[in-house]
C-alpha cells in the first residue's frame, strides 16, 4: 500500500495532497468522542477530513470541516466524495476565524486535533508549517470561536501534547468553558511519561472523568487489549 493512501474498515484516506498524514493523534480522538446526542459537529482544520469521516460512521449528525488550506481542502472533498458519506460532510475552504465571524450557527459537538507548536523551529514547506504550528490559529482565537458557537449543552474535544494541553485548558476555563473529561495517553507500557490529553469541554459540566490509555506495550506495533477495543471500529487489521 502507498503511504499516499491509508484504508481504514469502511473509508479510504487519500492523503498526497496533504502536509499531515494520518496519525495517531486524529485517529484516537475521533474513536474517543461521543457523538450520541450531536446533530451538529464542527471539524476545525480537517486535513484528510478523516475525523469527519470517523464521526460520520458512527453518526447520523450533519458535519460542517473546515480546512484553510486550499490542497488538504481538495483532498478533504476527494475523500468524502468517495465515502458513503458524501451527504452528511460539508467540507468549507475558510479559516476558523473569518467562519466564526460571519457564521451564526450553534453545534452540539466541536472538535479539533489542532496545529499546536507554539515556540519550536517551523518547518520549511508553508503547508506543513501551517499544520503544525499554531500562527495562523492561535489557541487564544480556537477558544474564542468555539466559545461562540458551541450550544449551551454543546462538547468541545481536543487532542493536545501535555504542556499545549494545560495551556489550552486555562483559557478554556478562563472564557466559561470547564473541562468534563480527560483521556492521558501513554505511547508504551513501562513509560510514565504521558505524551497526549484528550479533554472534552463543557460550559457547565455535570460530572468529570479520567482515564489514562497505553497505545503499544513493550515492543512497537504490538498494541494493548485496551487501544484495540478503542480503535477496532476503524483499523482495518484491529
Amino acid at each position: 500500500m502507498s503511504q499516499d493512501t491509508f484504508v481504514f474498515k469502511q473509508f479510504t484516506i487519500q492523503q498526497d495532497k496533504c502536509a499531515m498524514k494520518v496519525g495517531t493523534d486524529a485517529v484516537i480522538l475521533g474513536a474517543w468522542v461521543n457523538t450520541k446526542e450531536a446533530n451538529q459537529i464542527l471539524d476545525i482544520g480537517t486535513g484528510t477530513a478523516i475525523l469527519s469521516l470517523m464521526l460520520a460512521q458512527k453518526s447520523t449528525a450533519n458535519i460542517d470541516a473546515l480546512e484553510i488550506d486550499k490542497a488538504s481542502f481538495e483532498q478533504a472533498v476527494e475523500n468524502v466524495q468517495f465515502s458513503k458519506w458524501v451527504n452528511q460532510i460539508n467540507v468549507i475552504h475558510t479559516s476558523f476565524q473569518d467562519y466564526y465571524s460571519e457564521q451564526e450557527k450553534k453545534y452540539d459537538l466541536i472538535i479539533s486535533n489542532p496545529p499546536y507548536f507554539i515556540d519550536s523551529l517551523k518547518a520549511k514547506e508553508d503547508a506543513r508549517t501551517n499544520a503544525r504550528h499554531n500562527t495562523l490559529l492561535p489557541f487564544e482565537e480556537l477558544i474564542k470561536g468555539v466559545v461562540k458557537m458551541l450550544n449551551t449543552k454543546g462538547k468541545f474535544c481536543v487532542i493536545l501534547p501535555i504542556n499545549e494541553a494545560g495551556i489550552l485548558r486555562d483559557l478554556a476555563e478562563t472564557n466559561g468553558l470547564q473541562i468534563s473529561k480527560l483521556l492521558r495517553v501513554r505511547t508504551k507500557a513501562g513509560k510514565e511519561n504521558e505524551k497526549r490529553h484528550l479533554m472534552q469541554f463543557e460550559f457547565k459540566p455535570q460530572t468529570f472523568s479520567e482515564n489514562t490509555i497505553v497505545i503499544e506495550k513493550e515492543n512497537r506495533h504490538d498494541y494493548t487489549d485496551e487501544y484495540k477495543e478503542l480503535t477496532g471500529d476503524f483499523y482495518l487489521h484491529f
